[in-house]
């Protein structure tokens, strides 16, 4: 009976893990799309309900040591748990991007700026690809997906360097377009900050599955592929 109502309120704590995930991914999406028709009411409607992302955040953490000091979990039960602490703060930050992207909108308003949005849309589409995969090898304890995720990073790296350079030349064919700019490189910035979350989340997924605490780069898939 004690394992059984274990194993019930970690499955709760994992589905609400979930939602917490699908909250944060619609949020950096509606952000992205916010900022391509300057949408000043959805982005408002963003910063507010980062609230609602928050207290999520806060819910899961409080259920995690609640259980934690109640059932006194050990081993991969409480890898999982501590796993669930770490990961939940990973998906508020991701949610702060997403806000931080909607108070960008806000302040440019209707600013004539030219916005390299094709590459802002796709970084956001990747990251948020990387979030939703990496919240699946989560639940399902893979780690050999978990570790090849990241790799896609450098797709998202590449993206911020082009809206760097569309963004540096700009300023310098017109310099009284310099503050706006630097809002457009700070929101390519949050969303490059989004796919270093999800590497975060990934080595908290091999933690989980092999009890191994690990920094994950490009080169670690190759390894387990060498030595399989």
């Amino acid at each position: 009976m004690v394992r059984e109502t274990l194993n019930r309120q970690i499955h709760h704590i994992l589905e609400e893990t979930l939602l917490l995930g699908s909250m944060v991914e619609q949020a950096i999406l509606n952000a992205v799309e916010a900022l391509k028709t300057r949408d000043i009411k959805t982005s408002k409607e963003i910063i507010d309900e980062d609230q609602i992302i928050n207290d999520k955040r806060f819910a899961i953490e409080n259920a995690v040591l609640i259980l934690i000091s109640t059932q006194q979990p050990v081993a991969h039960d409480l890898r999982i748990l501590t796993a669930v602490l770490e990961i939940s703060t990973e998906l508020e930050r991701i949610g702060d991007y997403a806000k931080g992207i909607a108070r960008i909108v806000i302040k440019l308003d209707n600013e004539s700026i030219p916005i390299p949005i094709r590459e802002l849309s796709r970084m956001a589409e990747v990251g948020v690809s990387m979030l939703h995969r990496a919240l699946g090898a989560f639940i399902t304890e893979n780690a050999r997906q978990a570790s090849q995720i990241p790799a896609e990073d450098d797709e998202i790296d590449e993206l911020y360097n082009q809206v760097y350079r569309t963004m540096v030349n700009a300023m310098i064919s017109d310099p009284t377009i310099i503050d706006s700019a630097n809002l457009i490189l700070w929101a390519a910035h949050n969303l490059e900050r989004t796919a270093d979350r999800v590497t975060n989340l990934c080595e908290r997924t091999v933690f989980i599955a092999t009890g191994e605490l690990m920094e994950i780069d490009s080169s670690y898939d190759e390894d387990m592929d060498a030595s399989s």
